[in-house]
């Protein structure tokens, strides 16, 4: 009977936790055992208690708990002081394989089979277990509303007999999953919501939420077969900030949400578009921590540049941390059911399932997966550049 574990984030401002009293159940009804660390559901105020009564065992010691793992669940990477205590584990998280070299090799180190829950191949059978979506989708929500506390005024037009109050105007560059939600949340709230998005295909999905499509004509984008955005060229981006540049000037709050997978994101506001904007605008970089889609935002802060407010405070779902917790859980349990082995009540690793060939990083010391295998290839073949 395998154990399936939970431990607090060690992320200091992590709220949310990949396990709710809720998932206890239904892992028990598979046939598991499950432990957690006191204190798991403190960010979304859950008690010890309510994990017991759903049938979990609380513990206090993280190695005492690693130690009896058999699958280790989390949001954030595994410390790597922990990992010591979790060798031969599998451990199904959040992982960042793109930029955590160090940290994959540790972990091939001490032989862990590794779950990137960015890799889950986005398919239909895997929607249910798709972490990036059901984040983003709230993240989309919650830069609407944190650019709303900034902004000194409101969204809706709003008609008094002290005047009529035009509604604001709100720019949301990516219709992804994040600024689809962005698009809805503004039009709910009485915005006038333009957006655009270098994948033309959707400009059909942005109108039927209520916003104006800016047609930008930039030539072949196109998108991956994951459906995330293509690279532009270096013409097609000039092109674009070109052309987005009055709708810019003209918006009271402007988005960014373009990200592009495993790659840095691409600058999409200069600092010439941020002079343009009037005083008390408000720009939210859904990419600071990444390295940004706007000139001069800061990972993990709001700064002030040419009189406008740009937002780079990141970890957007973490703000709204029960609901992430809720959804983030359920992706974590339709993936582990996927592969759950009804009558040894184990959790199979099945390197040739279409899943966990992408979604499987390091297995028994190897890095499995062949997109990050080779990109580290290819690293260890670049020649060093000297300083000058």
């Amino acid at each position: 009977m395998a154990k399936i574990v939970c431990l607090k984030e060690a992320a200091s401002r992590e709220r949310r936790c990949g396990l709710l009293p809720a998932n206890v159940k239904a892992y028990v009804l598979l046939g598991a055992d499950v432990i957690v660390e006191s204190g798991l559901g403190d960010g979304i105020y859950i008690t010890d208690e309510e994990y017991v009564n759903a049938g979990a065992t609380v513990l206090t010691e993280r190695a005492e708990i690693l130690a009896q793992a058999d699958v280790i669940l989390s949001v954030d990477k595994l410390p790597a002081e922990d990992i010591v205590h979790a060798k031969n584990k599998t451990v199904i998280s959040f992982l960042d394989p793109f930029n955590s070299h160090e940290y994959v090799d540790l972990l091939c180190q001490n032989q862990l089979t590794s779950f990137s829950m960015e890799m889950i191949p986005r398919s239909t059978r895997c929607q249910k277990m798709d972490a990036l979506s059901s984040q983003a989708s709230l993240a989309g929500y919650v830069m609407v509303t944190k650019a709303i506390a900034e902004l000194p005024s409101i969204l809706p037009m709003m008609m008094t007999a002290a005047g009529t109050i035009k509604p604001a105007k709100v720019f949301i560059i990516g219709a992804g999953v994040a600024g689809l939600q962005a698009i809805a949340t503004a039009k709910r709230l009485g915005a006038a919501v333009t957006a655009f998005d270098t994948r033309t295909v959707v400009a059909e999905q942005v109108r039927s939420l209520g916003a104006k499509f800016l047609d930008i004509d930039l030539g072949d984008t196109g998108q991956t077969a994951q459906g995330y955005a293509q690279a532009l060229t270096p013409e097609q981006m000039a092109k674009q900030q070109a052309a987005q540049a009055q709708c810019i000037a003209q918006s009271d709050i402007v988005i960014t949400t373009a990200q592009l997978f495993g790659r840095k994101p691409p600058l999409l506001i200069n600092h010439e578009a941020i002079k343009l904007m009037k005083a008390g605008s408000v720009i939210v970089d859904m990419a600071a921590e990444s390295g940004g889609n706007v000139a001069g935002s800061v990972a993990g802060d709001t700064t002030v540049v040419e009189g406008v407010k740009i937002i780079g405070t990141g970890n957007w779902s973490n703000e709204v941390a029960l609901n992430a917790s809720q959804m983030y859980a359920n992706n974590l349990f339709n993936l582990v059911s996927e592969f759950w082995q009804k009558d040894s009540k184990q959790f199979a690793i099945d390197l040739e399932d279409d899943i966990q060939k992408s979604a499987v990083i390091t297995h028994q010391g190897d890095i499995t997966n062949q997109t990050i295998s080779e990109l580290r290839a290819q690293q260890e073949t670049q020649p060093v550049e000297q300083a000058s």
